[in-house]
């Protein structure tokens, strides 16, 4: 079992510790998320151009799965967290300074490597401080990730509608994070890490957890659409204004929040296989609905059913994922994150192709059926899970 050294360090401490950095992820993300519809102008990019940019951060991503997991195995998770950190908030400023296609797509895939660090020792973590309490509080802990995502996004709607450069918007962040992340490391949990012999590149998840990979494909697939496109929907399909275009994604970190923070609660209530169902429902229902009748106020009550629907899902599948009695959790984390990050590298590109060729609307219709998706493959899961 995994040796934690807290360092005189109490569960509460080291509990904020955690969401800190959660806080630290949410935000520099959503600073990023925001002002996609703001780059998109400046760099005079179409649809597919878009997406195709948009597909450097999970290329950047998935690329850095391996190495993320290779290095969870060989040092303490915190000393990863603090790396992807400051490499997340460094990478940062230089995307606002990006004056071209190319050094946004290279600023981007740098972005989505840092992510990667950045998240996966984090949830390893998490985990690591859960098993430090006898109830649960894995959801909070995104929650406190969507809290600061609605707070960046809300930083981005006023950064934008008053015409704040990109560039000093990010540099201010980057700096503000820095700092946060400086002062408040020495309260992480130090975690001895378990090796691993790695044949693999990259590992694929135990059998047990197949399944729970793919309810995380679909849930992260739809997610990253969310963040990528909620902007941009908002602006091309309901027609607002592209400086109010940013309240379509308020709206739906605003709902994925609230979700999160009643997750713990939520899940020891009705328990895994019901909330996972009514995510399903949710992200089907509300992704179809802002498709059929792309008007602000049902696409903004579809963007809510959404966020309510992805909000819980990927800590429900890290949190299983992290009781694997095979893997150290990290290494966990990190195979089960291979499966999953595909639909996060995939998809949004794809919903920029289809809407370049057809239209946005027709883009959101099919990632609906990832939520039916979702349905099935929870029908069959056990209750105790």
């Amino acid at each position: 079992m995994t040796e934690k050294l807290t360092f005189n360090r109490s569960p509460r401490q080291l509990r904020i510790g955690c969401a800190v950095f959660f806080f630290i992820s949410g935000f520099g993300y959503a600073s990023w998320a925001s002002r996609i519809p703001n780059i998109q102008h400046q760099l005079h990019l179409n649809e597919a151009q878009l997406g195709g940019v948009l597909f450097a951060l999970p290329i950047g991503l998935m690329l850095t799965l391996p190495i993320t997991g290779r290095l969870l195995s060989s040092y303490s998770s915190r000393s990863i967290l603090l790396f992807g950190a400051l490499f997340l908030n460094i990478v940062l400023t230089f995307i606002g300074l990006s004056a071209t296609i190319w050094q946004l797509v290279v600023t981007l895939f740098c972005f989505g490597s840092a992510r990667n660090l950045l998240n996966i020792s984090i949830n390893a973590q998490a985990v690591g401080v859960q098993a430090l309490y006898k109830k649960s509080i894995m959801a909070t802990f995104h929650g406190i990730w969507s809290l600061a995502g609605f707070a960046g996004a809300a930083i981005g709607y006023i950064m934008g509608y008053y015409n704040v450069s990109p560039v000093y918007h990010f540099l201010s962040v980057s700096i503000l994070m820095l700092l946060f992340s400086a002062y408040f490391f020495p309260f992480t949990l130090y975690e001895k890490p378990i090796p691993q012999v790695q044949k693999k590149l990259f590992s694929l998840p135990e059998k047990s957890l197949l399944k729970f990979s793919f309810i995380c494909f679909c849930s992260l697939a739809c997610e990253n659409t969310m963040y990528d496109w909620s902007g941009i929907y908002f602006e091309k399909a309901v027609h607002v204004d592209h400086k109010t275009a940013t309240a379509g994604f308020v709206v739906y970190m605003i709902a994925m929040t609230l979700g999160r923070l009643m997750g713990d609660k939520l899940i020891s209530r009705y328990g895994v296989k019901v909330l996972l169902k009514f995510s399903g429902i949710f992200i089907f229902s509300g992704l179809l609905f802002a498709a059929l009748l792309p008007y602000q106020v049902p696409a903004t009550v579809g963007f809510i059913l959404v966020g309510l629907g992805v909000s819980c899902i990927v800590p429900m599948v890290f949190q299983i994922a992290g009781k694997s009695t095979t893997m150290s959790s990290g290494s966990a984390l990190a195979s089960i994150s291979t499966i999953g990050y595909v639909g996060f590298l995939v998809v949004p590109p794809f919903v920029g192709f289809v809407a370049q060729a057809v239209s946005l609307r027709l883009s959101f219709g099919i990632i609906a059926m990832l939520g039916a998706l979702i349905i099935v493959l929870v029908s069959d899961l056990k209750d105790e899970n």
